[in-house]
């Protein structure tokens, strides 16, 4: 049996409230993974793009 097959068990013995409350924890999870992976593509894109913002010719808008 797979772990979501044994979750599911699991969940259909829950009273429906706390079945939501896993369903809202799974909806977290999901979104903390989705949040990750995105941070760490804006960690690439800022180390790519660090000398294009870092430069004198532009000082002007380091005051904004």
């Amino acid at each position: 049996m797979s772990v979501a097959e044994l979750a599911y068990e699991q969940i259909k013995t829950l009273p429906e409230s706390q079945a939501r409350e896993v369903l809202v924890f799974i909806g977290y999870l999901k979104e903390k993974t989705e949040r990750a992976e995105w941070q760490d593509l804006m960690a690439a894109q800022a180390a790519s793009l660090a000398a294009v913002w870092d430069n004198s010719e532009d000082e002007v808008w380091n005051d904004l």
